[in-house]
């Protein structure tokens, strides 16, 4: 019987070619922008690393007081050099790891080459293993590479190319900053979207990738400097890189993973019992006011999914649905239309049911159709992104094969859905009424 309605349906659609035009143009623009938008919403809201998020937990440590805080009482979104340094050495995190952001020149060994520069973090060796970092060659440093201050470095996948040919590199010699450093690890492909580990300098998206990880401590030594964010609450007694680690100024990111609720709760404590130490030795004069929230909450308190984004999908749900409202008044005029058909159909003894599978496959149809138009709509809409929102952000729209097949069943179950209600007006059709009127 499907084949019987499908040809009906078909027939139907042809009789009026104008009319189920403009329906499948109706419906593959108002799926097209849905799903353009929402391919930017679904790109900038995932979870990064969704098999540890519960797990990664960002510390905030109320360091400037009521003053310095913002008009919802939260403490500052980074730690300065002071905090940082304690909470390593206390380690009460499985792990854990201080991190700020860095930008050193790499000088190649051909002397012919120009300097590169280059993005990274300075971190501890405990990062690695907390974000499950993959790596190509190699692996991170040790705790001891830590404390020796070692001249150690990770590199990426794309700066081993450029340096040594995509090669295995572990063991040889980089040039940073005029230092040599020996390489003990390649990462793979590593660029996670968000950029979760560092949110308050990325934002939350870079395209870049980070071309090097430097030890922490080592980074100090040498005076690399921040080239992330720094707020301060005052102007730092000294001047220069060391006098931003003298003072309480906010530079430094920090990640600690808790496996389990009494880990975060023996952890929230000792937060607390830090901050009290402080307050009754002089060092502030305020309660203890600290934060301790896991990886999703963290993105969402720090705003990582742009307003901009919401909004436009907001939008552009409006949009489909006021499309299907359009097409279900069309193809409702479309079915009354032919409701002497339906009449003589029902006299011969069709039941409501075969007039329903009827008229739903027609507009299954329609939305099958107005799928397919979707699908190419989407394509130039992914691609056209840029124009509308930051181009960090627009980047990481990607047409997949989930996109597309959810494209197409949107577009099929919306117009089925819009065409409920003609289909059910058209199963009304009283068949005394028709055959007297005709």
């Amino acid at each position: 019987m499907f084949a019987y309605y499908l040809e009906l349906a078909l027939r139907s659609l042809r009789r009026s070619p104008g009319l189920t035009a403009l329906m499948v143009l109706t419906i593959g623009f108002g799926v097209a922008a849905s799903m353009t938008t929402y391919s930017v919403f679904r790109a900038v809201s995932g979870d990064p690393i969704p098999w540890k998020s519960s797990q990664l937990f960002v510390p905030q440590i109320d360091m400037w007081g009521p003053n310095g805080r913002s008009s919802d009482g939260e403490p500052p979104n980074a730690m300065d050099y002071n905090d940082a340094i304690t909470l390593m050495r206390d380690h009460r995190a499985k792990l854990q790891s201080a991190m700020y952001q860095i930008s050193p020149s790499i000088v190649p060994a051909d002397a012919s080459k120009h300097p590169i520069n280059v993005s990274g973090h300075a971190v501890y060796s405990e990062f690695f293993p907390m974000l499950d970092v993959p790596f190509l060659y190699g692996s991170g440093w040790s705790a001891d590479d830590d404390t020796q201050r070692a001249a150690v470095v990770v590199i990426s996948s794309k700066l081993n190319q450029k340096l040594f040919g995509g090669s295995n590199s572990v063991g040889k010699t980089v040039n940073v900053e005029g230092k040599d450093y020996r390489v003990v690890g390649v990462l793979n492909d590593w660029n996670p979207q968000p950029r979760f580990f560092d949110v308050v300098n990325s934002g939350g998206f870079s395209t870049g990738v980070e071309d090097v990880f430097l030890p922490f401590q080592r980074a100090i030594a040498v005076g690399l400097p921040n080239d992330g964010n720094t707020n301060c609450n005052a102007v730092p007694a000294e001047s220069g890189f060391v006098g931003l680690q003298h003072s309480a100024c906010v530079w430094i990111a920090y990640m600690a993973e808790l496996d389990d609720a009494a880990a975060v709760t023996a952890y929230k404590q000792y937060l607390d019992g830090y901050a009290r130490d402080l307050q009754q030795s002089g060092h502030f004069g305020w309660a203890p006011n600290n934060r301790l929230r896991d990886l999703p909450a963290w993105l969402d308190n720090q705003h990582v999914v742009p307003s901009d984004t919401k909004v436009s999908l907001l939008v552009a749900l409006g949009l489909l649905l006021a499309c299907l409202v359009n097409t279900a008044g069309l193809l409702l005029a479309k079915f009354l239309r032919r409701s002497s058909e339906i009449g003589v159909r029902r006299a011969l003894g069709a039941p409501r049911l075969a007039i329903y599978a009827q008229f739903l496959t027609e507009a299954g149809i329609i939305g099958l159709a107005g799928g397919v138009l979707g699908l190419l709509l989407t394509g130039v809409g992914v691609a056209s992104v840029g124009w509308v929102l930051p181009k960090d952000i627009a980047a990481l729209a990607r047409v997949n094969f989930s996109l597309l097949m959810l494209t197409l069943l949107v577009a099929v179950i919306a117009t089925t859905l819009a065409g409920l209600y003609p289909t059910f007006r058209a199963s009304r059709v009283q068949p005394a009424w028709q055959l007297k009127s005709n």
